[in-house]
C-alpha cells in the first residue's frame, strides 16, 4: 500500500496545498465518525472520560516528538500557545524576529509593545542571526522553522550550535510548517519551546495544536509564577499552574483525538520512511524547478531546503491552476506548493505539464 492510498485523493486532483491545509487520512476520518457516534450516544460515558482521554493524547504527542509529557500542553492552535507563552515572560524582554514572519508570530510582539529587533530573511539567515545576537543581545529569538511564504528553512544544526554558544538566549519556534515533514526530537533540538497547529503537515484538521517546553525553560517559567497560589478547586487538584495558562477551560476531545490518531498513523507508517519518500520527491522536484527557473533566488542559493516551495510563476494563474485540478495557493511573488507523503514525482511532472500549457 502506498502512502497516497491512505488518503481520499482522486485522479483529477494534484493536492499540493499542505502548507495551507493538510489532508486527513482515511483511518482518522473513520475514527472521527465512530467517535462522534459514540460520544452522542446517550448510553456512552465518553463525556466523563475527558481527563483520561486528553492525558493519552498528551502522552502520544510527547512520545512522538521526544518531549517530556509534563512539559507538553495541548492547545487549540499555534497562535494561542505562543501568545500565552510570551504573556508569561517579563515585559522588559527583547525579541529578535525575521521580517515578514507569520503574522501570529510577529504581531503579538507588536501589539504588546515589546522591544524587538528585525533581520531580513535571505540566503545568509544563519549568519544574520549570529551577528544580530552578538550586536543586540536579545532575550528571545522567535522564528518559524520554515517560513510560510518563501519556504526558507532554518538549519536545525545551526540552532543547536546557537543555543550552545548562547545558553541564556531563549529560542522559541513555530513548527507549523515543519513538524510532520521529518523525524524530530525536541529534547535534542536546541529549542526552548516549540508550538504548532495540527491542521497542516500533521494532517489533523482544525482546532488542535500543542506547545512543548524544555526542562530549563519550564523551571524559568515556574519561577515567574511561583507566587501564584496553586489551584484550590478539587477538579484542578492535579493541575500545574502553567497548565492553567496554556490549557484553560474545556478542550475538544474530537479535535485533539484527531491529532492523536494522525500521529499514531504516521508512527505506524514510520517517519523515517515518510521522510525518505518526501525528501526523494523534493530533491527531484527542486532539480526540475531549478532547470526551469522557478525557484526563488534565496532558496536556489541555499543547501537547507524545505517541503514548502514558492514557485515563481504569475500568481494571477492561480484560478487556472485550480481549474486544472492543482490545489495550491498564491503567496508573495508566486504560487506556494507543498510536497508531503501523499505526493510523488508523478504529481510534480503533471504540475509542470500544466504550467507549460497555461504559461
Amino acid at each position: 500500500m502506498t502512502f497516497k492510498e491512505h488518503f481520499n485523493i482522486t485522479q483529477e486532483i494534484i493536492y499540493l496545498n499542505t502548507p495551507g491545509n493538510g489532508l486527513i487520512p482515511k483511518e482518522t476520518l473513520l475514527w472521527r465518525r465512530n467517535w462522534d457516534k459514540q460520544f452522542f450516544d446517550i448510553q456512552s460515558d465518553l463525556r466523563d472520560q475527558q481527563p483520561q482521554f486528553l492525558a493519552g493524547v498528551k502522552q502520544t504527542v510527547a512520545d512522538f516528538f521526544n518531549a517530556e509529557v509534563t512539559s507538553t500542553f495541548l492547545t487549540p492552535n499555534f497562535s494561542f500557545a505562543y501568545a500565552s507563552l510570551i504573556d508569561l515572560l517579563p515585559k522588559h524582554y527583547s525579541y529578535l524576529v525575521i521580517d515578514d514572519e507569520y503574522p501570529s508570530l510577529a504581531y503579538p510582539i507588536i501589539s504588546r509593545r515589546l522591544k524587538k529587533f528585525t533581520i531580513q530573511a535571505n540566503e545568509n539567515l544563519e549568519e544574520q542571526i549570529t551577528e544580530s545576537v552578538d550586536e543586540y543581545n536579545p532575550d528571545v529569538l522567535v522564528i518559524s522553522i520554515v517560513q510560510y511564504i518563501s519556504g526558507l528553512k532554518i538549519d536545525l544544526e545551526f540552532i543547536k550550535k546557537l543555543k550552545k554558544s548562547n545558553p541564556g538566549l531563549l529560542i522559541i519556534a513555530d513548527g507549523t510548517q515543519f513538524l510532520g515533514t521529518e523525524k524530530f526530537s525536541f529534547k535534542d533540538s536546541g529549542f526552548d519551546a516549540i508550538a504548532t497547529s495540527g491542521y497542516k503537515w500533521l494532517l489533523a484538521g482544525f482546532g488542535n495544536g500543542f506547545l512543548l517546553i524544555n526542562d530549563q525553560f519550564k523551571k524559568r517559567l515556574d519561577n515567574l509564577v511561583y507566587e501564584l497560589p496553586p489551584p484550590q478547586a478539587l477538579m484542578w487538584e492535579n493541575r500545574s499552574i502553567l497548565s492553567t495558562f496554556f490549557e484553560p477551560g474545556h478542550q475538544d476531545n474530537l479535535s485533539h483525538g484527531t491529532l492523536q490518531q494522525s500521529l499514531l498513523l504516521l508512527q505506524k507508517l514510520d517517519m523515517e520512511k515518510i521522510q525518505n519518500h518526501t525528501q526523494q520527491t523534493c530533491n527531484q522536484a527542486y532539480e526540475l524547478f531549478e532547470e526551469r527557473g522557478l525557484l526563488l533566488p534565496l532558496i536556489k542559493a541555499r543547501k537547507t531546503r524545505s517541503s514548502l516551495i514558492n514557485l515563481q510563476i504569475d500568481p494571477a494563474l492561480y484560478p487556472v491552476l485550480l481549474e486544472n485540478g492543482v490545489k495550491c495557493f498564491p503567496r508573495g511573488t508566486g504560487i506556494r506548493i507543498g510536497i508531503h507523503l501523499y505526493n510523488d514525482i508523478q504529481d510534480i511532472q503533471s504540475l509542470l505539464n500544466i504550467i507549460e500549457k497555461i504559461k
